[in-house]
């Protein structure tokens, strides 16, 4: 089998590739200027129509969307860090978690840069980018009294939820939200910063 990750470790994709790292698998890396918008090149289209990433190429075929290339990785190394529970409930309560992530966090953020998503109002991508500290850290609230049971996000066992949240952290400095406000996320954050994993898919940033 064959791996081919395109992704940038600024972005979220840095969920994957640090699931990845933690997998085990053999895998291969191509990193997407997002700056100079590789994303939206032709050749990239023909990766990823959606011009996003991560987008991971299993030979030949190619999944796309965070919250399903972190099940279909697990579900790939199930002697890993980032194996599955046994317990049907509780990979519901991954993918409830991850999709929360993906569904409403991960769009409160890019309200801060991608207001042309949902208006081409430029007063309105003004007011949505001006609002993202507050709905950032009402996401962070959240998770913070609702989800997170620590030290993990599911507990005492490490899951494809913990790079996920951890890639987003990342962003809250420059969302306006200070994550010392939130002392079981920025207890993950340091554990996850102390993993080999995550040392090496940050240097490749």
């Amino acid at each position: 089998m064959r791996l081919e990750l395109h992704s940038n470790t600024a972005t979220v994709g840095a969920a994957t590739h640090i699931a990845l790292a933690e997998s085990g698998l053999e895998f291969a890396f191509v990193n997407i200027d997002m700056a100079n918008k590789q994303q939206q090149s032709s050749e990239y289209l023909k990766i990823n129509p959606k011009a996003r990433v991560p987008s991971l190429i299993v030979d030949g075929n190619i999944l796309t969307e965070t919250p399903a290339i972190l099940f279909y990785l697990a579900q790939l190394a199930p002697e890993s860090s980032i194996a599955l529970p046994e317990s049907a409930l509780a990979q519901a309560n991954i993918q409830s978690f991850n999709s929360y992530l993906c569904s409403t966090v991960h769009v409160a953020h890019a309200h801060k840069m991608r207001g042309s998503r949902w208006s081409d109002d430029s007063v309105v991508h003004q007011k949505l980018s001006k609002y993202v500290p507050t709905s950032m850290g009402l996401c962070m609230t959240l998770i913070e009294n609702e989800m997170m049971q620590g030290p993990w996000v599911h507990g005492e066992k490490f899951s494809i939820s913990d790079p996920y949240l951890f890639a987003i952290s990342l962003w809250l400095e420059g969302d306006g939200v200070t994550i010392s406000d939130y002392p079981l996320i920025a207890a993950h954050h340091k554990l996850m910063l102390e993993r080999p994993a995550v040392k090496q898919v940050l240097a490749i940033g």
